[in-house]
């Protein structure tokens, strides 16, 4: 049985990457800090795992615990981020390192410890990580944001390029607007700014489809849209 994580799970994409996982027949652990996270009755297998991915230890323990009680770990999607709408006059330091803690450094530990797993197991792996269109196109409205997915590109080819020696695939993927309540959350501005239509946002599933290619492209670190 093929085992994965994803971060991020209790609703949104992250969610649809988790039912989608499971459809295709893996057992998934699901993480999220979310108080309550929803029950996923599609999935083959669950464990629901409350933690913090921007805290070393949790993720640590995270990977742990998915082994013992599902086996050896084959897929990591580190998909948990936040986003804070602010331009740069607006934007605390507080949020700047909120959002660069889940989203970059919670990247950074998730690829580290599945890496790190995953070189013990001696099998191989799969290792997805979520940046988004602002990796590529920045929004002034989103600052915070678009620089923490700069770094999600940047780290997940400096990481494949570290982990292909062990046959570990690792890549990310870039969606763009995406029908979640995080986008929901976002200021009418940033829409309005980077020319998209309200009611132009993918479907959840469509995504979720698009990102899980990631896990069966060669180790070069790649992103798809």
């Amino acid at each position: 049985m093929v085992v994965a994580i994803v971060t991020g799970a209790s609703r949104g994409l992250g969610r649809a990457i988790a039912l989608q996982l499971a459809n295709d027949g893996m057992d998934v652990a699901v993480n999220d800090v979310q108080e309550q996270i929803p029950d996923l009755k599609l999935l083959s297998e669950e464990i629901e795992k409350r933690g913090d991915v921007s805290k070393e230890e949790q993720v640590q323990n995270m990977i742990k615990e998915t082994v013992d009680k599902l086996g050896e770990l084959n897929v990591m999607v580190a998909n948990a981020g936040i986003i804070v709408a602010k331009r740069l006059f607006d934007v605390s330091l507080a949020d700047w390192e909120r959002v660069q803690a889940v989203n970059a450094t919670g990247v950074f530990l998730c690829y580290r410890e599945a890496g790190r797993q995953m070189v013990a197991q001696g099998k191989g792996g799969r290792i997805i990580g979520a940046s988004s269109i602002a990796g590529y196109r920045p929004s002034g409205n989103a600052l915070a944001y678009s620089a923490s997915k700069w770094t999600v590109r940047g780290l997940t080819q400096a990481v494949a390029l570290d982990l292909a020696q062990y046959d570990i695939n690792v890549n990310a993927f870039c969606p763009g607007p995406v029908e979640t309540a995080m986008w929901r959350e976002i200021d009418d501005s940033i829409a309005q700014r980077d020319g998209i239509p309200k009611g132009m946002a993918f479907e959840k599933s469509v995504q979720a489809r698009s990102a899980l290619k990631r896990a069966s492209l060669p180790a070069l670190g790649k992103e798809s849209s």
